[in-house]
């Protein structure tokens, strides 16, 4: 017996912390790819190290958003599919993302291999770190049919209703990347590229973890079910229709980041540590606020397919309440902690201190409960199929604000690094407000990516 649910009916705020708290947890252990290798290796390797996985985890990012990306189309699909209680509709939308993951991640894979080098280069990363980012990011390029392939797993089954087994799968992963990383950056001295083996050998167990899973409780796997596979291009084209400006929105805002990292590296390897760790902080503080916004995508996505206009409505509602108010606690506690949690990434150099703590004075402060109000807006247009709302944001983030304000606050106004701290602050401002009026009109009503099979 699978755990998935309906979404349509009981206390919304209760469904809805429900299904974010296993999100929260998931995402919380699958950060921890990233983290421990900068732990580990920071202990060992030293600050080189950290600021190698500081440049290559911003091309994991991007990788990861178009994996994250490409699939959600999946799962909104198969939400409203859910909501319409259409089981052919289901099945027929996990063959068509099947088949779009795993052609997605093979050309990621080439993309990734052929532009890892030439991007270093034009990021300035720090010459004593260039080639132990190479050798780390070489490696997870490879692990990319693993990151597709569990991304799409997760992506159904919150689709229907199910936020506990992914947090099942991706927490044996966790705790397999720890002891990898422990022993072959340590033990078996291959530092940081022992660091990316763990990372895609982790990966790779929680996708076979996650089909097996799927196989044991037929979640779309019977006797017969290689027999009656055929791709529908319509599911493909749905799931297109919301995967693909979905990786857009998720690739512009990683590569913004990307490309603010080349203007941090030119202040040096203390500045760029200091900005990479302080980023990891940032990225454990948006968890919470990523987890509920998944969660509020699954459950309008379900209300959409059943016609639910008003339970989506009040979806959005209180899961922006709920993200303002969880957001700003996580804040006050960064805020209160930040000088320790800089610590915990083993820099000795006073300077990668003092440059980390600023970082998130500036950048994990009242602009994250902005965020949130965007984040949330996001998520409920990307549940309605409306994804194209959160493209323009992300390009309203990025090149609108991040990238411009951040080099002219640097460079043009000579304020240093501290100035594209500040442009990052500002970025989420626009798209907020842009998102605010598309949730308070009355067009998304009628949205639905099924109104041909209801």
């Amino acid at each position: 017996m699978t755990k998935e649910q309906t979404l349509l009916t009981g206390s919304v705020p209760k469904r809805l912390a429900a299904f974010a708290f296993p999100l929260l947890l998931a995402n919380i252990l699958q950060s921890f790819y990233n983290v421990v290798d900068m732990l580990v290796v920071g202990q060992i390797v030293g600050d080189t190290g950290l600021a190698a996985i500081s440049n290559a985890s911003k091309l994991c990012y991007i990788i990861n958003s178009i994996c994250i990306g490409m699939t959600m189309g999946g799962a909104v699909l198969i939400a409203q599919y859910k909501g319409a209680n259409d089981k052919k509709g289901q099945a027929e939308t996990f063959q068509a993302l099947a088949v779009l993951s795993f052609v997605a991640a093979l050309l990621v894979t080439v993309i990734g291999l052929i532009l890892y080098h030439p991007l270093f280069r034009l990021l300035n990363v720090p010459a004593g770190a260039y080639q132990d980012a190479c050798d780390y990011m070489k490696i997870i390029c490879w692990g990319t049919i693993f990151v597709f392939g569990y991304n799409a797993v997760c992506s159904v089954l919150k689709g229907l209703g199910d936020s506990k087994s992914p947090l099942y799968f991706v927490g044996i992963a966790t705790i397999i990347n720890i002891v990898l990383d422990i022993l072959l950056v340590g033990p078996f001295g291959m530092g940081t590229a022992g660091a990316a083996y763990a990372t895609i050998t982790a990966q790779g167990i929680s996708f076979v973890i996650s089909v097996f899973y799927l196989r044991k409780h037929k979640v779309f796997f019977s006797a017969d079910s290689h027999k009656k596979f055929a791709l529908q291009i319509d599911k493909l084209v749905s799931i297109l229709k919301v995967g693909l400006p979905t990786a857009i929105q998720m690739v512009v805002v990683n590569t913004a980041y990307l490309l603010v990292t080349g203007m941090l590296n030119q202040f040096g390897t203390s500045v760029s540590a200091a900005s990479g760790v302080g980023l990891q902080i940032n990225t454990f503080a948006g968890m919470p606020c990523w987890a509920i916004g998944q969660a509020i995508t699954a459950m309008v996505g379900q209300c959409i397919g059943a016609g639910e206009i008003r339970r989506a409505r009040k979806v959005v509602k209180i899961g922006l309440l709920l993200n303002i108010s969880v957001t700003l606690i996580v804040v006050i506690g960064v805020q209160i902690f930040a000088e320790q949690l800089i610590l915990l990434f083993g820099s000795a150099s006073a300077e990668v201190i003092t440059d980390g703590v600023y970082y998130l004075r500036i950048c994990c402060g009242i602009n994250s409960l902005i965020y949130a109000v965007m984040y949330t807006l996001d998520s409920f247009a990307i549940g309605v199929g409306s994804a194209n709302i959160a493209m323009l944001n992300a390009l309203l983030d990025a090149v609108i604000v991040r990238l411009p304000v951040s080099w002219i606050l640097a460079f043009t106004l000579s304020m240093g690094f501290p100035g594209i701290y500040y442009g990052q602050a500002l970025s989420p401002i626009l798209p907020a407000i842009v998102g605010f009026f598309y949730f308070q009109g009355k067009g998304w009503e009628k949205k639905t990516l099924i109104h041909d099979k209801r």
